[in-house]
């Protein structure tokens, strides 16, 4: 690997507390570049802003998608950040290439009706898997949380009868977020039926391993099918979209919702903006008096 990359990734980690994955995609992403600089008889170190607007161009017309375009871009641009801020470069080559055009990528949504659907199918699914499935729903719902930090949880975080949770996120970024009286009421029930003891909430098959992915997937999906709901609609991921866009819908701002879901950069939040334009439209035509 080439030495200032190797350097900014050792950056990454140690000081930004960048993730496992995280640190592996720049890797690829900026390992990709080196190949693209040795073809052109450069080192990435020492490439040129023509060099990298060839690289980026040469990307788009692979049909690489625009956000995964957009990614490699955002790793360049960190990296050669991190040589200006070292002193290798005296320059930022990476300030001349455009940022590729994203077409607005909207959450797939679940109604309000279709999450209580849900629950009320994950009661009729059977005592163990129905009793996992509720809490997981209440807490996905409740909190906002990733499907990674949901499964992290161990069985101590819900120890006392405190209405926040302690979340470790991406980043190893921690955050607050609360805990609905549905929630704690539901995940004591699947506690209460646990036959052994496990150190996670959601317990895996092994006496020291959480639910994987997985099985949590799969069960998600045979909920939904009882509730009558597409499978390929319900994923952990949607169920987080449900609870920002209902938040939004009911009232809540953009920057509590960043707080909520552990966004670093308010922008990832600003996805859910329709939901806002969505509900002044709705509250002009109410009480606007041209609006008839």
């Amino acid at each position: 690997m080439d030495r200032h990359i190797e350097a900014f990734l050792e950056m990454m980690a140690a000081e930004r507390g960048a993730a496992r994955n995280t640190l592996a995609a720049y890797g690829a992403d900026l390992a990709d570049l080196a190949g693209h600089c040795a073809r052109a008889g450069t080192a990435p170190a020492s490439a040129s802003a023509a060099v990298l607007q060839a690289y980026m161009a040469g990307l788009a017309a692979s049909g690489l998608a625009p956000r995964s375009a957009a990614r490699r871009r955002s790793a360049l641009r960190q990296f050669y950040r991190f040589l200006l801020a070292e002193g290798v470069r005296a320059d930022d080559p990476s300030a001349e290439i455009d940022a590729p055009r994203l077409g607005r990528s909207l959450p797939r949504g679940l109604t309000e009706a279709e999450v209580e659907a849900l629950l009320a199918a994950a009661d009729r699914h059977g005592h163990g898997s129905g009793l996992l499935a509720r809490a997981a729903l209440e807490l996905l719902y409740a909190s906002g949380l990733r499907v990674s930090e949901l499964l992290a949880l161990p069985r101590s975080a819900l120890a006392s009868e405190a209405p926040m949770l302690l979340i470790r996120g991406k980043g190893g970024r921690e955050r607050m977020v609360p805990i609905s009286a549905a929630a704690r009421e539901a995940a004591h029930a699947m506690l209460a039926a646990r036959e052994r003891p496990h150190p996670f909430l959601f317990a895996g098959r092994g006496p020291r391993q959480p639910l994987t992915r997985q099985a949590f997937a799969r069960l998600l999906k045979q909920v939904a099918l009882e509730a009558g709901i597409d499978p390929a609609r319900v994923s952990p991921h949607v169920l987080r979209h449900a609870f920002a866009t209902h938040l939004l819908a009911r009232g809540a701002d953009l920057r509590s919702l960043q707080m909520l879901l552990g966004h670093a950069d308010i922008a990832t939040t600003q996805i859910y903006t329709h939901v806002l334009e969505e509900r002044l439209a709705a509250l002009l035509a109410a009480h606007h008096p041209l609006a008839g």
